[in-house]
């Protein structure tokens, strides 16, 4: 009788044990192609990396550590997406997109396996990131500088998608920041932020930028005219299409 009951005992365990780890193995995630969960990422992160004009060895070095602080900000099952601005208006070459998997630090040994999920970590998110971190400010030289045609595509392409409606969003720019198209240039009329909604640019590129959170990673120019109205007309041009302003931050060196 002792027997059944002890026999009784270990079946019960056993079959609570596989129902534990079948429903922990049901959790797990399911990921896209592009690495997602399948019902949509957990964060968005953008960065917009600035292309149009060379920049100095120390200024690269910092926008590195810049870019590297920002990819390790992002959780798993968040999506970050990298872009490099060219001289064409609106005209932007996305070089990353992808959600951070997981490494297999995270993974459950009892339902996964850490060592395939760390592989994948490596080669579908950590790896192609420090690749562009290594060639992070490589640029040729451009005629215009349409940082806010690229910041609009990036919001209507990217933070648009319904399934990232109610996520964390957030969009780096780094760049000098020096908005220059035949619709505004700040080179001809400064950082005159009046002058700027008496132009046609105010309405071409107005832009949805509600919910998202923006920091500007500021590379230094010297210029003819004096900039340093440059962080007040870039916070209220954010303010103004709706988005938070979260950081200007100047980098090292001056170009």
């Amino acid at each position: 009788m002792f027997g059944i009951v002890v026999l009784s005992l270990f079946i019960v365990s056993a079959v609570g044990a596989y129902a534990m780890l079948w429903w922990k193995a049901d959790k797990v995630a399911k990921l896209d192609s592009d690495h997602c969960p399948v019902e949509g990422p957990s964060s968005v992160t953008a960065v917009l990396l600035d292309v149009t004009d060379p920049i100095k060895e120390i200024t690269k070095i910092d926008l590195k550590r810049q870019f590297q602080k920002a990819v390790a900000g992002v959780e798993t099952g968040g999506l970050i997406e990298v872009y490099a601005l060219s001289g064409e208006e609106g005209k932007l070459a996305r070089t990353f997109r992808g959600c951070n998997p997981g490494d297999g630090e995270t993974a459950d040994p009892w339902t996964t396996n850490p060592k395939k999920i760390q592989e994948r970590w490596k080669k579908a998110f950590e790896e192609p990131l420090k690749q562009i971190a290594e060639h992070i400010g490589e640029a040729g030289e451009a005629n215009s500088s349409p940082i806010m045609a690229g910041v609009q595509r990036i919001v209507i392409e990217s933070f648009s998608d319904p399934k990232a409606n109610g996520k964390n969003k957030t969009l780096y720019v780094a760049s000098d920041m020096i908005e220059h198209t035949d619709s505004f240039s700040i080179y001809k009329s400064g950082a005159d932020y009046e002058a700027f909604e008496n132009s046609v640019a105010r309405a071409r590129f107005r832009t949805p930028l509600d919910g998202i959170g923006v920091k500007l990673l500021v590379f230094q120019r010297e210029t003819a005219k004096p900039l340093s109205d440059l962080p007040e007309f870039w916070t209220r041009w954010v303010d103004g299409n709706g988005g938070e302003f979260i950081g200007y931050e100047r980098m090292a060196g001056v170009e």
